[in-house]
């Protein structure tokens, strides 16, 4: 049977507090791009090919970072902070689910649990994961978590971009939800904890500094525009993920769908003639037949924010491996039927594009 992520999520909503839920959940503003992120997959048809020998599919891909991963999947695990209010195990257990699933995880600065703990956690498992980074008001504490990161395991760093303030969210309940201690897991007690919040000053400059200081490859993440993307290239950024955080900034903003065709666009026209790799997609995606849309409309892999929570908080690491590998096998299957038995395959599959209401 194929995922069913809705039942996920309303089995998990039983299961955590109303505070809890509606943390994860919530989007900004009216959370118009929040609704919208999740239709604006079904825009975009599909033309599959026939008469292909589609009796042995591959899903597996290779993505960047020091060194390279190879990975059974292009669905990973986007950064999402404090799974600790979703399980006790927090990110210890997402990040063994994603590796029994031969997954990718990102790791979010806002983590419950130390980066070496959860470094640690993925070496024994055998799995492969990336860092967030968020630039703080105080840069020290960006260079001291870097290198931590990188110390610990991590082969790549993802600079999220959008978010120099945090957008409001009407939904926020429960003021103390996480805590001065739970805020400041990964920088220890600081004189003043404003020093940990974003920084509002970044800049293009600041993809360099970040390769700089940690040695591996940087993407930058919540990047929705063409020429923003080739900026963060040119700019020594190894690819960008393509999302609005999940809804969670600016409300209006365009849904990833909508926005990948351009930036995968750009991107394909690279001076050195190449451009796979370089773009990546969260945001919304809740089908195997949405995760091959992204991949034909040019992703590389994509991302897994809210299921992968919702995972986590019903049956923890077992949950995350079972969601990641269903969602695989999901994409396997619509590759079949699609004619691609390589995710190279899948390159032009997508037809035209439908315009309806994206708030249904």
């Amino acid at each position: 049977m194929p995922v069913n992520i809705a039942e996920l999520e309303r089995r998990a909503r039983r299961l955590l507090s109303p505070e809890v839920y509606d943390y994860y959940a919530g989007g900004s503003g009216s959370e118009r791009t929040l609704r919208a992120s999740v239709h604006a997959w079904r825009q975009h048809w599909l033309m599959p090919r026939v008469l292909r020998d589609v009796s042995a599919v591959d899903t597996s891909l290779r993505l960047p970072g020091e060194p390279e991963t190879v990975a059974a999947t292009p669905v990973a695990v986007a950064p999402t902070g404090f799974q600790g209010l979703a399980s006790p195990e927090a990110e210890l257990a997402t990040v063994r689910g994603a590796a029994a699933a031969g997954a990718l995880m990102v790791v979010s600065s806002r983590s419950s649990r130390r980066i070496e703990d959860i470094g640690q956690a993925a070496t024994d498992a055998g799995g492969a994961w990336w860092f967030q980074v968020y630039i703080l008001r105080d840069r020290k504490l960006t260079a001291r978590m870097v290198g931590r990161a990188v110390a610990a395991g991590a082969r790549a760093l993802v600079l999220t971009g959008d978010t120099p303030v945090v957008g409001r969210k009407r939904r926020d309940r429960g003021e103390n939800l996480v805590t001065e201690a739970d805020f400041l897991v990964n920088t220890g007690p600081l004189a003043d904890p404003a020093q940990a919040e974003q920084a509002a000053d970044l800049s293009f400059a600041d993809i360099g500094w970040l390769a700089r200081l940690g040695g591996v490859p940087v993407l930058v993440k919540g990047v929705l525009r063409a020429d923003d993307a080739r900026a963060c290239v040119a700019a020594g950024a190894a690819g960008v993920i393509v999302s609005n955080h999940g809804g969670r900034q600016l409300d209006r903003a365009l849904p990833a769908a909508l926005a990948l065709p351009a930036v995968a666009a750009e991107l394909g026209r690279a001076p050195d003639g190449t451009g796979a790799g370089r773009v990546y997609a969260d945001g919304g995606l809740r089908t195997g037949e949405d995760v091959l849309t992204a991949l034909a409309l040019g992703a590389h892999a994509v991302f897994l924010g809210r299921p992968v929570l919702w995972a986590l908080a019903c049956d923890g690491a077992d949950g995350v491996r079972d969601l990641l590998t269903g969602m695989t096998g999901d994409l396997a299957h619509a590759m079949a039927l699609a004619g691609a038995r390589t995710l190279a395959g899948i390159a032009g599959v997508t037809g035209p594009t439908t315009a309806h209401s994206l708030d249904t």
